[in-house]
């Protein structure tokens, strides 16, 4: 069970703070969106470089861009552990998790809400996570969709089915009141905004959605 907080919702200003009052974190997850793929603006490759320098935290960027095969290269290049790119984006998902991985990074695939799991049945081999969204993409503190529980379930069963080791994350609306749902279906990996950077202690919330999380999988 790994805990991914989403700095969506940290103080922008002092990233290299917020990012250091979680330390329990299994990895930062950056949210990068570019005003065309989602309605909203973040930050982008130069704040990534820049905010390498004050963790040791691997990266977790999470690209809603509208070209991802052009730039998601570039974020395994600056240290990113992980990229994820979009499916609805992406012009050639297999070539791209390729690149990625030929850069170094685990290479993950997103699906919005009402995108299936199943047309990419055959891409999962080439994956080293999927992550369903569970709110429309582009905004931070969004209601947790109940619906697509069922997709988390049946993408945990085509894992299972093809005996890959490709880890299953979950973003948007996850909180201590809705991650053991996430983790039942068969999630491993919880991207949490709000519900770390609006607790008093978020490092403490981050050991307690690890542990949520846990229990609910035993």
């Amino acid at each position: 069970m790994q805990i991914t907080p989403s700095i969506l919702n940290a103080d922008l200003a002092n990233l290299g703070a917020e990012v250091r009052r979680i330390g329990s974190a299994d990895m930062v997850h950056i949210d990068v969106m570019d005003n065309h793929f989602v309605p909203n603006l973040t930050l982008g490759l130069p704040v990534v470089e820049s905010l390498r320098a004050h963790t040791d935290l691997p990266f977790d960027a999470h690209l809603m861009i509208a070209d991802p095969d052009r730039w998601a290269p570039a974020y395994a290049e600056a240290g990113c552990a992980s990229v994820t790119f979009h499916v609805e984006a992406a012009a050639a998902p297999v070539r791209l998790a390729r690149e990625i991985r030929k850069q170094g990074a685990r290479a993950s695939m997103a699906l919005k809400p009402a995108t299936p799991i199943e047309p990419y049945e055959d891409m999962l081999a080439e994956l080293d996570m999927l992550l369903i969204m569970t709110v429309e993409p582009g905004f931070g503190g969004q209601k947790f969709l109940d619906m697509c529980l069922p997709k988390i379930r049946r993408a945990r069963a085509l894992m299972d089915k093809h005996g890959v080791e490709t880890w299953l994350q979950v973003d948007g609306g996850v909180s201590l009141e809705t991650i053991e749902r996430c983790a039942e279906a068969g999630a491993d990996v919880f991207v949490a905004g709000s519900a770390v950077y609006s607790a008093a202690d978020p490092d403490a919330m981050v050991k307690d959605l690890r542990a949520k999380a846990e229990a609910a999988r035993a």
